[in-house]
């Protein structure tokens, strides 16, 4: 019995003993979790912080790209994309699949039996939801409005953000573009300015309690997103709009194999439009086949353009003689014969200034050669800036190719052959010619807004690149452009336009035989170009075209098809600045004399009015009342010709009729009445929300569409023999 009470002590004693190791490792192990705050490694802080509190991602927005004018060129917009839900204990899930893919499929690019087989699967699969393929992703919001008209269940929309350029094929590859979902820029100034457009996103990190809602202002920390910036570009949209329409009605037309075209601010070196075809339309880049933008990218031997710079070096350097004469028709230099663009017919002896007029091969060989030299010739080429790229703000500009300076050579890139040049490099140089001499670099990035940092992180300045002739020669070398449109004999007939002056100098320039040595050979098979300036007294602006291998009635000179985009475009942009036909007579561009805004405040609406018709302005009335109470824009604010100038009075304010507006119009409009103003398109108005006459509110709505124009302005399609096969004789013989 004792015994048994000593084994009963002694598993009492080891129970016991075992309890308390147990005791103390477990009060060991709290002492250590409670010092280290880590089990497993792992710290417990940090998981109780992971099961109660949660992050999520704040979207920055990338910046837009706008015209001069504020107009969007390239945005970031919402966009839906549908799916379908197939669970059946959802209480909302595609109850009838069959019903639902015949009525969705036509809005999503599928086939009815594409779209039931996709349920089916589903289904199988016992998914709760399925995506719906591509076509159902970036819809727009009139695309999700009308497929929910159609009533379907189960069928739902999540929202996310695209790119969109609101202008289709407008200067598409100047902004090139990026993936719809915006992860990657791939061409254009989206590339070209990736880093300044691209946003940060930012986070906002918040506890929640057990069923996951969140508890607000509980140690909540945000990170705030940093939107991308905003570029402001030098392109005016109205002058652009008039380029895409000419280009593309001569390209329906005459089916040219390509064709580019740039319009310059002459003063500053602004590009005010610059288009290319084939063109593309960047909300459908999956389709692009031409990533080229000719106008900085692509080189060639630019035809008789070249002939007004060797006609301005030589004018520079005195050597000039235009009264003196020379026979035309044919040169030797050395073994090689240079032929005059009439078969080498020639005029017989005439005056170079003759020569100039009828655009002659020989006379500008023999300019450049004999007069200026091979030295003196090549030094003007580099003042001109045929040396190097221009430096214009956009990827992928080409380099020029300068030919050796020997005395062919010379002789041959006098006339425009030998070398090859960009149209932007023209385009440069012309300034000079336009600009008293004084040449300036092109530029297309006006400024970059921080949106962030609520200041311009960029802005433009005019630069000069160069003086390459005085303001005398440049003045002498317009009047003689000016004769080359004016004149009977003047190869620019074709160019002229009633009501303004324009200078200029044609071109038909060889294309280099890509599968062998020398030029392409038949009819048409040539660049034909024009450059020009207007007014002649003081240039406001260039604009260049180039038409590659149109195809051409038998009739119908190169000359055709380049003025139809030459001469809309010129008009145009002259009278969107301030410069129609009749002030360019008078010489009055009220812009540049400071024009500024009166104060009207006080006045009776009758005087403010006759004075604002006087200045050439148009006046709106918003109210009923006899005494001006506000004005828009205020007094002293600069005003051009042709200028909106609101004027609000007592009474309640009716909704004036705002079509044929364009979007600047009616932004300054709704500013001024407290409207909160959506547009749709881009041009000028067609439809508005709130019909004329109809009360406008305090923090109202109003809706706008616009479209643009389908005017684009007579082309002179008069024939010429212009300049068709500028080349020397070899070449001639070769064809």
């Amino acid at each position: 019995m004792a015994q048994k009470r000593k084994n009963i002590i002694k598993r009492a004693l080891m129970l016991l003993t075992l309890v308390f190791l147990f005791f103390l490792v477990f009060a060991g192990r709290v002492v250590y979790v409670q010092v280290t705050k880590e089990v497993n490694g792992q710290d417990l802080q940090a998981m109780a912080e992971s099961r109660w509190t949660t992050t999520q991602t704040l979207h920055g927005e990338r910046g837009s790209i706008y015209d001069r004018e504020g107009q969007a060129l390239a945005e970031e917009v919402q966009s839906y994309t549908a799916f379908a839900v197939l669970d059946k204990e959802y209480e909302g899930h595609v109850e009838n699949p069959e019903e639902t893919a015949e009525k969705l499929a036509p809005f999503i690019g599928l086939d009815a039996a594409e779209l039931q087989e996709m349920f089916q699967t589903g289904l199988e699969e016992d998914k709760f939801q399925i995506e719906l393929g591509s076509g159902s992703k970036y819809l727009s919001l009139s695309q999700k409005q009308e497929i929910e008209e159609l009533g379907l269940k189960g069928i739902y929309f999540r929202t996310e953000p695209k790119r969109y350029y609101p202008n289709q094929k407008f200067a598409s590859h100047v902004l090139g573009y990026t993936e719809k979902d915006m992860s990657e820029a791939k061409m254009g100034l989206e590339l070209e300015l990736n880093k300044e457009l691209s946003p940060a996103d930012g986070s906002l990190t918040y506890r929640r309690n057990r069923q996951g809602i969140p508890l607000w202002n509980v140690n909540e920390q945000i990170d705030e997103p940093k939107n991308g910036e905003d570029v402001y570009l030098t392109i005016d949209s109205n002058i652009q709009t008039a380029l895409e329409q000419a280009m593309t009605e001569v390209e329906e037309q005459y089916n040219p194999n390509k064709m580019t075209a740039i319009v310059a601010n002459a003063e500053t070196g602004e590009i005010l439009g610059m288009g290319n075809r084939p063109s593309f339309n960047p909300n459908e880049y999956e389709s692009i086949t031409n990533y080229t933008n000719y106008a900085v990218s692509d080189r060639f031997e630019p035809g008789s353009t070249m002939k007004m710079f060797t006609l301005a070096a030589a004018l520079e350097e005195e050597v000039y003689n235009g009264s003196g004469e020379y026979e035309s028709g044919t040169y030797d230099v050395g073994s090689r014969t240079i032929g005059d663009h009439n078969n080498s017919r020639g005029w017989g002896r005439i005056t170079y200034d003759e020569g100039f007029i009828r655009s002659s091969n020989v006379a500008f060989a023999k300019v450049a050669l004999e007069q200026l030299g091979p030295k003196r010739f090549f030094q003007y080429m580099k003042k001109f800036g045929f040396s190097e790229p221009t430096g214009i703000d956009l990827p992928n500009e080409a380099d020029s190719i300068l030919a050796e300076a020997n005395e062919l050579n010379t002789a041959i890139t006098g006339f425009g052959q030998s070398s090859a040049v960009t149209p932007i490099q023209l385009i440069q140089a012309a300034t000079a010619v336009a600009n008293d001499g004084k040449m300036m670099k092109p530029y297309i990035v006006d400024k970059i807004y921080s949106g962030t940092e609520e200041q311009y992180s960029y802005e433009a300045v005019p630069e000069s690149s160069g003086s390459p002739i005085s303001e005398e020669t440049a003045a002498l070398t317009r009047e003689k452009m000016e004769q080359v449109v004016t004149s009977e004999d003047g190869t620019g007939q074709p160019f002229q336009i009633e009501g303004i002056d324009v200078a200029g100098k044609t071109g038909t320039a060889q294309i280099n035989d890509p599968n062998g040595p020398g030029y392409l050979s038949g009819e048409d098979q040539n660049i034909f170009s024009f450059i020009g300036m207007a007014p002649v007294e003081d240039p406001s602006i260039i604009v260049y075209v180039a038409v590659d291998r149109p195809e051409l009635e038998e009739t119908e000179a190169g000359s055709a098809p380049v003025s139809q985009i030459f001469n809309p475009v010129m008009k145009q942009s002259l009278s969107y600045l301030n410069l129609s036909p009749d002030d360019v007579a008078e010489e009055q561009v009220y812009e540049e004399e400071g024009m500024e805004a009166e104060d009207y405040r006080g006045k009776q609406v009758e005087e403010a009015v006759t004075k604002l018709e006087e200045n050439g302005l148009k006046p709106i009335i918003l109210g009923a009342g006899n005494t001006i109470e506000a004005q828009y824009p205020a007094a002293g604010e600069p005003l051009i010709i042709g200028e909106k100038v609101f004027l609000r009075t007592k009474g309640n304010i009716e909704m004036p009729d705002v079509t044929g507006w364009s979007l600047r119009d009616v932004k300054r409009l709704s500013t001024f009445t407290d409207l909160k103003l959506d547009h749709l398109g881009s041009g000028y108005v067609t439809k508005q929300s709130l019909e004329p006459g109809a009360a406008i509110h305090e923090e109202g709505y109003l809706t706008v569409e616009l479209k643009r124009s389908e005017e684009t302005g007579s082309a002179n399609r008069e024939n010429t023999g212009g300049e068709e096969g500028e080349q020397t004789q070899e070449h001639q013989q070769r064809e």
